[in-house]
């Protein structure tokens, strides 16, 4: 069967600069748009989403932790279910860390991983995986 609802751009760390201008250009291109947030950022997210839809626009906001790999797992799979297929997801998160590695604590060290390549890693599977929940499994 044919999926005949509007693809989605799923935007995974829709952040104020790149993110959010990658998830209005989606949206002006016809994609449905779920933008993703940590959960302390939801209120930027809802603002962007107004904008979007101000503009004729398709956009949905997720305040989600992406280490988290059962809430990416949920969200991947709320949004399939009652939004759209995922046709594009772009992993945006930064770690914005301004200092150099002689001066970075293995705490810093370990969030940033987690940041950057943990979260990464969970979304590209596209929050599931081989322990048989979520898309990949």
């Amino acid at each position: 069967e044919v999926d005949r609802r509007a693809p989605v751009a799923l935007i995974i760390g829709a952040g104020d600069g790149g993110g959010q201008a990658i998830a209005r250009r989606f949206a002006k291109e016809g994609l449905s748009v779920c933008a993703v947030r940590r959960p302390s950022s939801l209120p930027k997210l809802e603002e962007l989403v107004r904008d979007i839809e101000g503009n004729g626009g398709t956009a949905h906001a997720f305040g989600v932790d992406a280490r988290n790999e059962d809430d990416v797992i949920d969200m991947f799979n709320e949004i399939e279910d009652t939004i759209g297929p995922v046709e594009v997801c772009v992993f945006n998160i930064g770690a914005n860390v301004r200092f150099s590695v002689l001066d970075t604590t293995v705490r810093v060290y370990t969030k940033v991983w987690e940041m950057a390549c943990l979260a990464g890693f969970i979304s590209g599977r596209g929050g599931g995986g081989g322990g048989g929940g979520g898309r990949g499994g």
